[in-house]
């Protein structure tokens, strides 16, 4: 097995747009980085302070209807997945990313745009050689009717995730990838987070979803899909969940060998699930191989990240 490089971005790559669920309106860059860096995001607060959080497990302040990264001094930046899981399904190792605003733009809902843009940017080779985290024996937690469980899988980075709504147009739905760039492209990023009109009014008042509309957003009604052309793929919800799930994984720091099973999960049970991992030393090693199946994509490595915007965390 030949080592495979860290990488970044060529240049860097801008977007804007609102936050799903403050509404407010937040510019974003996403900044070329040394070898070592990881993915560190800095926020430009109110008073034209700059905070700077690196992304960690530990770094995680809330999991309710986002990954909301902060510190003691409180939440810095909310609902990081879809750009965690579009740097982590591209195989961009080190970025800085500053963001204006307490919530990273929702775009159209999905990956796509962050997927473009850094493709635009372009993904570049470092010296150093990357590091990859490698799953030995499986590790598991339930929550509730949920389960969630890294596993040994020797091919690279497989993810399974399986929903299961009380709505005749979502249901139960299942997909299983073996997971790189060029998979992760066409099976996931386009799919987009969901909300129910039923939870609207309840949502709302807990000051969710502000910044929702259906330009940004799956609105599901009892009986039909409200947004003009309908879904992007027959299961776009469970294909978003699997998208989030990539994001929240993304957290680690580095790639994973292994594979991810989730059942009626979400972002806390992801989060809950990483941390188990890591909080087992026997459970996993860090080692500089890539998994014997040579996968495709910038960085010859797939992976992937995040969870619906505002999906419920139990399915």
């Amino acid at each position: 097995m030949r080592a495979g490089k860290q990488t970044t971005l060529r240049t860097r790559a801008d977007l804007t747009g609102n936050g799903v669920h403050s509404g407010i309106s937040a510019a974003l860059s996403i900044n070329p980085a040394p070898a070592g860096t990881g993915i560190v995001f800095i926020r430009t607060l109110e008073d034209g302070t700059e905070r700077e959080i690196r992304v960690a497990p530990h770094a995680v302040a809330a999991t309710e209807f986002a990954t909301v990264l902060g510190d003691a001094s409180g939440a810095l930046v909310s609902t990081v997945e879809h750009i965690l899981a579009s740097l982590y399904g591209l195989g961009v190792d080190n970025a800085i990313v500053d963001v204006t605003g307490p919530e990273v733009p929702i775009l159209d809902g999905s990956a796509a745009q962050f997927v473009e843009a850094i493709e635009r940017a372009g993904v570049v080779e470092l010296k150093a050689p990357r590091r990859y985290l490698r799953i030995l024996k499986p590790i598991g937690v339930t929550s509730g009717s949920s389960y969630g469980e890294l596993r040994p899988y020797d091919r690279g980075f497989r993810l399974e995730v399986e929903i299961d709504f009380a709505h005749a147009l979502v249901g139960r739905q299942s997909i299983a990838l073996d997971m790189d760039a060029a998979v992760f492209r066409r099976e996931l990023a386009r799919a987009r987070t969901f909300g129910f009109v039923r939870d609207v009014t309840r949502l709302w008042s807990a000051g969710y979803a502000l910044g929702a509309t259906f330009e940004n957003t799956l609105v599901v009604a009892e009986e039909r899909i409200l947004n003009p052309g309908g879904l992007r793929y027959p299961d776009e919800f469970v294909r978003h969940k699997a998208l989030d799930a990539m994001g929240d994984l993304a957290l680690a720091g580095m790639p994973i060998i292994g594979a991810y099973h989730s059942i009626r999960g979400g972002h806390r049970l992801n989060h809950a699930v990483l941390c188990a991992l890591l909080s087992d030393r026997s459970a996993w090693a860090v080692e500089t191989q890539q998994p014997s199946r040579r996968l495709r994509g910038h960085a010859g490595f797939g992976i992937a990240l995040a969870q619906p915007a505002f999906a419920p965390d139990v399915s």
